[in-house]
């Protein structure tokens, strides 16, 4: 979300999201509301699962110099989260600051062999798990540090980057944005850049494209199209929500889309909660079906309190200044009844407690992502 990725409790929010107003009243109150107790039945299938976020802890080689380094590294331990997709180069990166931002990441990877994992191929997902690693999939949501080269989609594949997308929220020489006035699709280079991708191993994700670039780009793509952080316009309309048409048409080509738990979940006027991003979720399943459905938070990740709010509300307001968000951004990006690192369980257990079989849970929780990754990449 392009925010500084640095302060102590704010690391982990996810590439690109705010630009807002003051929080309300309400949702500074619920930061402090203790997460909902699992079941026993969702606790052990959670701790079985492969779980992967296929959004959050942006450029996380800043927890290299993080000054709660200790404490943030055992909540990501016990997350319970095998795998995290972290986007590298914010929102508007150049190319020597792109660099620099993986260049952290793999050291952090050097720094803490015992825990991360860099993410080389498909059987580094399985591998994580096994071996009781975080897996790190190098990913970006901006096309800004490709300054228009197809060419350097090669070079940034060379340094582990294994997902990319061709525009941040408004067009780029590849393509349209969500928020876009005018909304555009596929350039001709954008065409050239999918082509690429699909050569070289490297997944598409259209999560922050235009709904024209979003229906273009999972036409143009001959592997799966993923969508890897959305909500869904028929819950509630927004720019950054999918509509069915194109969840349908994602699914078709064996894409996944991943829910996300931010504001735009709901009208701006209250905080979103579980239940909102369950509803969003549930949706999902039924557009695309169980096996192309999972999760990709975009919130923060650490448990939030009133002194991250404060945080968070002045670096909304320099977002709008900058005019990098979307509207309805005037919430922190968490859900209060799931303000904990273990925030996935809690999904699992809405799910189970909604009657959805395990079998879909646990898809929901990583494997879905995980099989259209394994169709995406090469191995090595």
């Amino acid at each position: 979300m392009g925010i500084d990725a640095s302060r102590r409790r704010v690391l982990g929010w996810g590439s690109g999201l705010l630009a807002g107003m003051a929080l309300p009243a309400a949702a500074a109150t619920a930061a402090t509301a203790p997460p909902l107790a699992a079941g026993p039945d969702s606790t052990a299938l959670y701790a079985s699962a492969l779980v992967l976020d296929a959004n959050a802890l942006a450029s996380i080689g800043a927890l290299l110099h993080d000054d709660a380094q200790a404490l943030h590294l055992r909540q990501i331990r016990e997350s319970g989260i095998s795998v995290i997709k972290t986007t590298l180069g914010g929102a508007a990166g150049s190319f020597e600051e792109t660099v620099a931002d993986i260049a952290r990441a793999q050291q952090l990877v050097e720094s803490q062999p015992a825990m991360f994992l860099k993410v080389t191929g498909h059987g580094d997902l399985a591998r994580a798990k096994r071996e009781g690693k975080v897996a790190l999939i190098f990913s970006f949501e901006a096309a800004t540090m490709l300054e228009g080269k197809v060419e350097r989609i090669d070079l940034f594949r060379g340094l582990g980057v294994r997902v990319m997308q061709l525009s941040y929220n408004h067009a780029s020489p590849f393509g349209g944005g969500c928020l876009d006035a005018a909304p555009s699709g596929l350039s001709p280079l954008g065409r050239e850049a999918i082509a690429r991708m699909n050569a070289c191993g490297v997944a598409l994700d259209l999560s922050h494209s235009s709904a024209l670039a979003t229906r273009e780009g999972i036409d143009a793509s001959r592997a799966p199209p993923l969508i890897t952080h959305a909500g869904c316009s028929a819950v509630f309309d927004h720019p950054r929500n999918k509509r069915d048409a194109e969840l349908r048409a994602m699914a078709d080509k064996g894409g996944v889309v991943g829910i996300y738990m931010l504001p735009f979940l709901t009208e701006d006027s209250r905080q979103p909660l579980l239940a909102d991003y369950i509803a969003h979720l549930e949706h999902a399943l039924r557009v695309c079906g169980e096996d192309h459905v999972g999760i990709g938070s975009d919130a923060l990740f650490f448990p939030v309190d009133e002194e991250d709010i404060r945080e968070m509300d002045r670096q909304m307001r320099e977002r709008r200044l900058a005019g990098t968000g979307a509207p309805g951004e005037n919430r922190t990006p968490y859900l209060p009844d799931a303000n904990t690192p273990r925030k996935l369980l809690q999904v699992a257990d809405a799910l189970l407690r909604r009657g959805h079989a395990p079998r879909v849970v646990d898809k929901v929780l990583g494997a879905n992502f995980a099989r259209a990754f394994g169709d995406i990449w090469s191995d090595g």
